[in-house]
């Protein structure tokens, strides 16, 4: 094994475009999920402490927050916590599981000049199931953070309905059509935490 890149030109070029696009859309989902967990958690131990001496001043409390963790321990604090007690934890968890994957093997394929249209295809279907579940799981935390931010405003329920197949698309685009028809799943990302 030597350079990433080869002086011998990709056998499918444009293929290997529209994945790594994929695979970069993804990524950005997949950092944008960990952030969410983390700044629920983060709003949620704020509560707590706030809730466990209201004298102390924003300065302390803030202070008495715990750092943040990696997604693993963000989403363990998380289920511990009076807020995440009430979230679908195992979603979550395929989540960050999908979001590891993405991040460490959503566009690894192997040497590029090699990689054929059948092996491009067959890890682009691997990445889809890994864009769903973390869709599913990027859904539930949304409505968190939608809660959070926009306590007044009731969650945007067509939106939270269609999110995992907009995710999709966005994210796979014009490949969509060259990979295998998914059968529609329920919809286990509408927990809103009013």
């Amino acid at each position: 094994m030597s350079w990433s890149l080869s002086l011998l030109p990709p056998q499918e070029t444009e293929l290997l475009d529209a994945l790594f696009l994929s695979a970069g859309r993804a990524l950005h989902l997949a950092n944008a999920y960990e952030d969410k967990c983390q700044y629920v958690l983060r709003v949620g131990n704020l509560i707590t402490v706030h809730q466990a001496d209201p004298a102390l001043t924003l300065e302390e409390i803030v202070a008495a927050v715990p750092a943040d963790k990696l997604l693993g321990g963000t989403l363990n604090s998380l289920a511990a916590h009076a807020m995440g007690r009430t979230m679908d934890m195992s979603t979550l968890h395929k989540a960050r599981e999908a979001r590891n994957f993405i991040a460490h093997e959503g566009a690894s394929i192997g040497c590029m000049w090699s990689a054929n249209s059948d092996r491009i295809l067959r890890h682009a279907d691997k990445l889809r199931a890994a864009v769903r579940d973390l869709a599913h799981g990027d859904n539930i935390i949304s409505q968190w953070c939608h809660g959070l931010d926009e306590p007044h405003e009731l969650p945007p329920t067509d939106w939270i309905k269609r999110y995992p197949e907009t995710v999709d698309a966005w994210v796979f685009g014009s490949l969509r059509a060259l990979l295998p028809v998914k059968q529609p799943e329920p919809n286990v990302g509408s927990q809103t935490p009013r």
